[in-house]
């Protein structure tokens, strides 16, 4: 698991199926302190997070998949949980 910041959403009106009726936020990955420590990337929102919020991202494929609900999905980053605090 990575932490991140969200910075933002993704409007699309033509996914693939496994991103039909999915909510796709951008995020940047952070230290413990908030500072960027990698590129921004595209992640699946499954907990209703918000710009702003602090995550923790999954880029492992089964474990995304699972959090999902989707086997055969093609995800390849999905925040994991919310963040209440640093």
């Amino acid at each position: 698991m990575k932490l991140a910041k969200v910075i933002g959403n993704v409007v699309s009106t033509i996914k693939t199926p496994s991103h039909q009726n999915k909510k796709l936020m951008v995020v940047i990955p952070v230290d413990a302190s908030g500072n960027k420590i990698a590129d921004a990337m595209v992640a699946i929102d499954h907990y209703q997070a918000g710009i702003g919020d602090y995550v923790l991202i999954l880029e492992e494929g089964g474990s995304a998949r699972d959090i999902i609900g989707d086997p055969h999905g093609a995800f390849d980053a999905v925040i994991a949980g919310i963040v209440d605090r640093l």
